[in-house]
């Protein structure tokens, strides 16, 4: 049997704060594998944006600080969400690292995106509390899971009591 190198890895980050731990453990089994490393944002609704528990700003040192973004315009939300990823990138230290920002359903988008990119592993956080119940009540990660062909790596990202 032949085994598939990992050359490419699509890393998909959200509005929560948990989007650290995310791009970090992402990052680190894609340069395990040796492999290219892409991050993916998606704005589905900018009303998350503009909530202080879910802004993009919040994930990374530096931001904690920051106010809430009010947004007139999705150029502005792009921009945010670009500074967001460049943000990422930066504390990743690696300036080879792919950036990406789609607009759409969040599912879709990831997989849209890990499709016409090549990408051969997709990696997702799961913040819910309730983990298991969320994915078999039909979150994101689930709709991913369920459709994707591709391996599906996903990081439990609720914080231990």
């Amino acid at each position: 049997m032949k085994t598939k190198e990992i050359k490419k890895v699509l890393i998909a980050l959200d509005y929560n704060p948990t989007a650290q731990k995310v791009a970090e453990v992402g990052f680190s089994m894609a340069k395990a594998m040796k492999a290219e490393v892409i991050l993916l944002h998606v704005i589905a609704d900018p009303i998350y944006y503009s909530a202080t528990e879910y802004s993009p700003i919040m994930g990374f040192s530096g931001y904690m600080d920051m106010e809430p973004f009010i947004f007139d315009s999705v150029d502005e939300l792009k921009k945010t969400s670009q500074h967001f990823l460049e943000k990422t990138k930066k504390h990743l230290d690696d300036d080879t690292i792919q950036t990406h920002i789609k607009e759409g359903d969040f599912a879709e988008s990831i997989l849209k995106t890990a499709k016409d990119l090549h990408a051969d592993v997709i990696v997702m956080g799961s913040h819910s509390r309730r983990w298991l119940d969320e994915i078999l009540l039909g979150s994101v990660t689930e709709k991913v899971l369920h459709q994707t062909t591709l391996p599906l790596f996903i990081i439990p990202t609720k914080k231990n009591k």
